[in-house]
């Protein structure tokens, strides 16, 4: 079976395609578009699809949108009710189920040559279980939880993954929801809701849980695999912040009640799923499994063996999980992800084309991993766009910027050059058989999706990647997956002694992560960043930006 996945009604639309149970490509319309989650998530925007990603993942199978066997939409419009119903003030919510119905037609001219008959409506929740039950490694059964903001018509689902087949055990109706909870904190801290929400995970590491105890009344477990979540008076907790305005201690101090209070629901959540299913693995997706801190918390104090969490955690994941569940329906055995490089890639020819036409400098080096060693070593900041790119929000060792672990102002430095909060942690790259000797907690991590506690005698050599709680978001690197970015970083080790480097996304503040050569190099011309490590390629920044008048044909040979 040929099953292109779609999301696109509410945020980060994307466009997965998987054949025969197999993961071919994934990709988020953002990266074509550059505009940050494609969309803003409101009713407005609810026609918009991901039609880049969705083209560009049908050529790189070589099929037409004529030669598909079927095509998955991750809302059902037919489980959806009436926002007022559901305890939503959301007078435009109608919108959108208007424009899911529609879909079909919307997405036969987007594609032309797709037959509207052949779209599939697969339940919003549905397709985040599937993006993290099948696609995990290691069990063909597994226990999953699914929390993000809403789908349909709840704002959760506890499943079980039994071979092929998906089995809801437990669902939370709206309007309680985490999801929702967290984002209107951020929105009341000066950030950007359904965008921001990781920067207050970051900035709870810098308060106090002091308002646990009130915020309970609001959010808690109700001990039947259920939760409350709603109606948060913020305001009288603190002030709201603006965006422009520098965040106070009282402001921290919710952040960390409202953490502290979301793990608490997820363990009580993760309990009892555990007690219906007595499973060893737990997948996790929806966009709330993208908070580490709580997945750190629920891999050390949970019931369960293993935690796995879909990196593609947030909405753009459903594209591939719903067409993982339907390629499951249809008979086919989905495979395992074969990793996050799951988007687009240019051979070295094609890359060195891209130079020669930008007339940029150039030299081709006898090993670009030994190269860019050296210049961390040298403390020089790199942007690695090395293979495919990476589907979700992390940058995963494809398109990267890499800098010293050694040096403590390399954490403000780096943020400086992306333009974003002080209070932004960065994270460290290590070879997974290197991982347990520096850090505590669930190994391997190759999607910096935990954090972990750094080792005594490591956070002082490493300070840049400590966070100011004394933990790190780790990336294990496999040598077998990833055998340039491990040589990379032996040859870092080699020159400093320390196995770790660290690794920020290839982007600056309100930009899409770098996709493409172009978006590379506008970000590394941009940008303080000494050395481009584009495939085997180095750009450097001296001589990017040299004054001399030497001759214009050889920046063209890139000699």
């Amino acid at each position: 079976m040929r099953i292109l996945g779609i999301n696109a009604l509410f945020h980060d639309p994307a466009a997965a395609l998987v054949i025969d149970g197999h993961t071919v490509a994934a990709a988020e319309e953002e990266r074509f578009s550059r505009r940050k989650h494609g969309k803003r998530p409101v009713p407005f925007s609810a026609w918009e699809l991901p039609g880049q990603a969705a083209a560009w993942c049908l050529r790189r199978a070589g099929l037409r949108p004529q030669d598909l066997d079927a095509v998955a939409y991750s809302f059902d419009p037919e489980l959806a009710r009436d926002a007022g119903e559901m305890g939503l003030d959301d007078p435009w919510d109608h919108l959108r189920q208007t424009y899911a119905r529609q879909a079909p037609h919307f997405l036969a001219d987007a594609l032309p040559g797709l037959d509207p008959g052949f779209v599939r409506f697969v339940p919003h929740h549905m397709a985040h279980a599937a993006s993290g039950a099948f696609a995990a490694e290691g069990a063909d059964t597994s226990s999953v939880l699914v929390l993000d903001g809403r789908g349909e018509c709840a704002s959760h689902l506890a499943a079980r993954r039994v071979h092929s087949r998906l089995e809801p055990l437990r669902s939370q109706e709206l309007p309680h929801s985490l999801g929702l909870v967290y984002e209107e904190l951020t929105d009341h801290l000066g950030f950007l809701r359904s965008s921001d929400e990781f920067k207050v995970m970051a900035l709870a590491s810098h308060g106090r849980p002091r308002l646990l105890a009130e915020l309970r009344r609001y959010v808690h477990p109700t001990g039947d695999g259920g939760f409350r979540a709603t109606g948060v008076p913020w305001a009288e907790f603190c002030p709201p912040r603006r965006p422009d305005e520098a965040w106070t201690q009282d402001h921290a101090d919710v952040a960390a009640s409202a953490q502290a209070v979301l793990e608490e629901t997820l363990l009580d959540l993760v309990r009892w799923l555990h007690g219906q299913t007595h499973d060893r693995l737990l997948t996790m997706a929806g966009g709330v499994a993208l908070n580490c801190v709580a997945n750190a918390r629920i891999a050390a104090e949970g019931p369960f063996d293993r935690v796995w969490v879909q990196p593609a955690a947030g909405d753009a994941g459903t594209a591939l999980g719903g067409a993982l569940l339907l390629a499951a329906r249809e008979g086919d055995e989905p495979e395992p992800m074969p990793g996050a490089d799951l988007g687009r890639d240019w051979t070295d020819a094609e890359l060195g084309a891209w130079l020669k036409t930008a007339a940029v400098p150039f030299d081709r080096p006898q090993d670009i991993a030994a190269t860019v060693a050296q210049t961390l070593a040298d403390n020089g900041i790199v942007a690695w766009f090395q293979g495919r790119s990476e589907f979700g929000p992390r940058a995963l060792g494809h398109r990267s910027l890499l800098a010293h672990p050694g040096h403590a102002g390399n954490l403000e430095r780096l943020n400086d050059v992306k333009g974003r909060e002080q209070f932004r942690p960065v994270a460290p790259m290590v070879l997974a058989e290197r991982a347990g000797e520096l850090f505590t907690g669930q190994i391997p991590s190759p999607y910096m999706l935990f954090t972990h506690g750094v080792a005594e005698g490591w956070r002082e050599r490493i300070p840049a990647v400590v966070h100011v709680d004394g933990t790190a978001r780790i990336q294990t690197v496999d040598a077998r997956t990833e055998p340039l970015v491990a040589r990379m970083l032996g040859e870092f080790e080699r020159r400093t002694g320390l196995p770790v480097v660290v690794n920020t996304s290839l982007n600056t503040a309100g930009r899409p992560m770098v996709d493409d050569p172009r978006d590379a190099l506008e970000c590394f011309g941009s940008s303080p960043v000494d050395l481009l490590a584009i495939g085997p390629y180095a750009v450097r920044r001296g001589d990017f930006f040299r004054s001399d008048d030497t001759d214009d044909a050889s920046r063209r040979r890139g000699v």
